[in-house]
């Protein structure tokens, strides 16, 4: 990727060497860092080098009685003053300056101070231009006129308002091993920012657990971006999300992909774990039986922090984990946990996040002595 901004906006911390040299440090960083619990071979699944990103935030900078996209600096407090961004796909890239120049024209720009976008790979998009006061029906007629030009859906934000121009979400089609599923992705909220990344997460995921039988437990479900294409695969599955809106997605989207051997609930992993140790009655269990799944693989794919003890705990009472990880550092952490009872089997990395030093990993557990 080429990028005139490189070491001066903070959104590209590690530019030199190339994307290959980048990927191959981050390769061996995480060999040696996991090399007490795994010693096999990583499976290394690339991003493209560019337009990869589906989901973006700017900054909106004013100056000189003009406004800009601004990042923050690489090296101190200030900002990077931004025209272009070849880390977003090529439906952002060509909606930028188009944007820019409308909201400018059509005169909304007033304390407008940040301008977030999603994206479908089809060019569906989503923007949640983020204001410093309170929104009126003038910026809404306004509003209605840029959407209508530009082919695109507007979120107006300010504190405590939500103003929607069209809808709040966007419609993607992630193909997975030739398998097409759909999922609505709903504005300001949690999306995968990488879709062809995404797409071959889901694939290792899915292989992964392939050969395993009954049913499904999984911690952590979010919108159902590894619930629904695992549902396939097991006869039942039991998808455990705290966010209410996230698991109002999730269902939505299994109605969409019309899956129907799934249960969303919405409930943290310690509220579940009281409820299946019989240690706490939770209304909103009250129509599931706990007792009719057979369940002997759980799939976990938790925020940057980590499972926290509880949740280890909970994993390890399965014969078979599977876990995805945003953050190497906390999986690390858990594997001093979850390897006292099972060993790692298989890993991957995913390169999410070209350009720095993040990756995603995967690592498979099997209990021990009873590899597959």
């Amino acid at each position: 990727m080429d990028c005139k901004y490189f070491g001066e906006c903070g959104a590209c911390r590690v530019y030199e060497g190339g994307y290959e040299a980048q990927l191959k440090d981050k390769l061996e960083l995480n060999k040696e860092r996991f090399c007490t619990f795994y010693s096999g071979g990583i499976s290394v699944f690339k991003s493209p080098t560019s337009h990869y990103r589906s989901r973006s935030e700017f900054k909106i900078w004013h100056k000189d009685d003009d406004i800009f996209y601004a990042m923050n600096h690489l090296a101190h407090k200030g900002v990077v003053l931004v025209e272009e961004c070849p880390q977003v796909n090529e439906h952002i890239a060509s909606l930028m300056p188009k944007l820019l120049l409308a909201i400018k024209e059509k005169d909304i720009g007033f304390k407008l101070f940040g301008a977030d976008f999603l994206s479908s790979s089809s060019g569906e998009i989503v923007v949640s231009l983020i204001y410093h006061r309170k929104l009126g029906d003038e910026w809404l007629v306004k509003a209605k006129m840029v959407a209508e030009e530009l082919g695109i859906y507007i979120i107006g934000r300010s504190r405590k308002q939500k103003l929607v121009v069209g809808q709040d979400y966007i419609t993607e089609q992630l193909n997975v091993g030739g398998e097409i599923f759909k999922f609505n992705y709903i504005e300001n909220s949690f999306t995968q920012p990488n879709s062809k990344v995404n797409e071959q997460m889901i694939l290792w995921a899915t292989n992964s657990l392939a050969s395993c039988d009954g049913d499904l437990l999984e911690l952590y479900c979010g919108a159902g971006n590894f619930t629904i294409p695992f549902a396939k695969s097991f006869k039942k599955v039991l998808a455990t999300e705290i966010s209410k809106s996230s698991i109002n997605a999730a269902k939505t989207n299994m109605l969409l992909n019309e899956v129907r051997n799934i249960e969303f609930l919405r409930m943290s992993v310690e509220e579940f774990t009281e409820a299946v140790e019989r240690k706490r009655e939770f209304n909103r269990m009250k129509d599931i039986d706990i007792d009719s799944y057979d369940i002997n693989t759980i799939f976990v794919d938790p925020p940057r922090s980590g499972m926290d003890e509880t949740s280890c705990l909970m994993a390890s009472k399965h014969d078979s984990i599977l876990y995805i990880s945003c953050n190497p550092e906390t999986l690390l952490r858990d594997l001093e946990l979850l390897c006292k009872t099972h060993e790692v089997v298989d890993m991957a990395l995913f390169d999410q996040f070209p350009y720095t030093h993040h990756v995603e990993m995967g690592a498979k557990l099997l209990r021990k002595g009873e590899l597959k």
